[in-house]
């Protein structure tokens, strides 16, 4: 079973989600009878393509999908919730101590500046289109690091549109992937993006960065 042993910690998340999620609009009510299978499940499977021990950086981690689902079911990994807002972030704090996890932290900052963050894994979900993702995502990520997007059906034409872009941010190889396809109806669609030497911002970027006001998330 994808969970295991950690099956009862992600029941106490999915109920924090149905609760307290709705009431601090992390989650729209609809959505509740659906946790699992759209939500829980798809960001599961992510973990298939994290090994183990891995440092990893969620970027505008919300309600925690991915970023809090992996730190319950990977207690092998150290990660890093990077999330904007204020009320997320208090969510998210409580949320974790409430769950007793050791292995998570949460930060209060814009991805693209939070300069001094350095991790093999980058993961995102429903955050931005690839080419403005790789520019926040891809500085964070150490040599031969790896971002990996959670991304709709749309991905491979949208992964086609970003190659230059991606590129010019520094990947060095890009290739959608899917996961849990022996359980999951359709599977989890990630967009995989490697780099190589570690990327860094430029002025354009960082310059943009700063006249932005709009939300990750």
């Amino acid at each position: 079973m994808l969970f295991g042993d950690t099956l009862r910690t992600m029941v106490d998340y999915a109920a924090l989600l149905a609760s307290t999620g709705v009431d601090h609009g992390l989650i729209g009510p609809r959505e509740v009878p659906r946790l699992w299978e759209r939500h829980l499940l798809n960001c599961g499977v992510l973990s298939e393509l994290i090994p183990c021990g891995a440092t990893v950086a969620d970027v505008g981690s919300g309600a925690g999908l991915p970023g809090l689902v992996l730190a319950i079911s990977r207690p092998d990994l150290r990660l890093t919730l990077i999330e904007p807002l204020q009320r997320r972030v208090t969510w998210l704090d409580k949320a974790i101590d409430d769950l007793a996890l050791g292995n998570v932290s949460v930060r209060r900052d814009r991805a693209d500046q939070a300069t001094d963050v350095q991790v093999e894994f980058v993961t995102s979900r429903a955050v931005a289109a690839l080419p403005k993702l790789a520019q926040w995502c891809l500085p964070l990520l150490r040599d031969r690091g790896t971002m990996l997007a959670l991304k709709g059906s749309s991905a491979e034409a949208e992964l086609v549109a970003a190659e230059q872009a991606l590129k010019k941010a520094g990947a060095t190889s890009t290739e959608v992937v899917h996961c849990g396809v022996s359980f999951l109806d359709p599977p989890a669609t990630v967009v995989r993006v490697q780099v190589g030497a570690r990327p860094r911002r430029n002025v354009p970027i960082k310059r943009a960065a700063k006249k932005s006001s709009g939300e990750q998330r």
